[in-house]
């Protein structure tokens, strides 16, 4: 059999992982150490590996988080009332699979988007779809695409998302379109798939926050129904790192 054929039709087929492994061993002659059952399954691990690194790539440039947030590197050792126990379970992403949703509070600086997006990460590498906004970004990609006649492509590309975070929730007045828009991602997301919210306004502010008490109801409803709450507190992460390194 022509080697050089075999690996050029991989190739046409896009087994190009499985392709360059076999060319490497044929060059070193490494294939005659595994029969041939376990020389096959070795091509099929690595294009399978390859192929899920790749996977996993596109999740994460298609989420566009702002930080490389890592579960692992999480601090546990600043006092800012964040309970490690309870967010290494969240973590595991068992509340993907429950539909559930993570609101997380606190002052500035204390970390709430680095959580956030090493949650996000983390569900990227467990290959679930994840979309990042800061809050004012989802709503001026809103406004968009109002104008540009694609508001429900926009909304059903944002509710297909396994994972959605939405950060620095509150920070300015909710007009009423985006009052509007928010209650239909959050009525389509409910019991469907999961939401994080970073804010710095406490949960028990935010219906006044929202405006207009039927509106607020319903999103609140849904919202809180089946959330996990992160409270943090204390100084500001990043302003004691500035004077540490001063």
């Amino acid at each position: 059999m022509n080697q050089h054929h075999t690996i050029q039709k991989l190739k046409t087929m896009r087994l190009h992982a499985m392709a360059k492994l076999h060319y490497d061993h044929l060059k070193e002659k490494q294939y005659q150490d595994y029969t041939l059952d376990q020389y096959l399954s070795l091509l099929v691990d690595q294009e399978w590996e390859e192929r899920q690194n790749k996977r996993i790539a596109n999740l994460i440039k298609t989420a566009r988080f702002r930080d490389l947030a890592d579960v692992k590197n999480i601090d546990y050792s600043a006092k800012r009332g964040l309970d490690r126990n309870s967010f290494e379970r969240l973590a595991r992403l068992e509340f993907l699979d429950r539909k559930e949703n993570i609101l997380i509070t606190g002052p500035t600086g204390t970390g709430k988007s680095y959580l956030a997006q090493a949650i996000g990460r983390q569900a990227c590498l467990q290959l679930n779809k994840t979309l990042y906004f800061s809050y004012t970004q989802l709503m001026d990609q809103i406004s968009l695409a109002k104008l540009q006649g694609t508001y429900h492509k926009t909304l059903a590309k944002i509710q297909k998302a396994k994972l959605l975070i939405i950060e620095d929730f509150g920070l300015n007045p909710i007009e009423p379109m985006a009052r509007k828009a928010l209650m239909e991602i959050v009525h389509y997301k409910y019991e469907q798939t999961s939401i994080i919210f970073t804010a710095q306004i406490p949960v028990a502010n935010w219906h006044q926050i929202i405006g207009e008490d039927t509106l607020a109801d319903a999103i609140l409803d849904r919202l809180l129904n089946s959330s996990h709450r992160i409270k943090l507190s204390g100084e500001s992460l990043r302003r004691k790192k500035a004077i540490k390194n001063s």
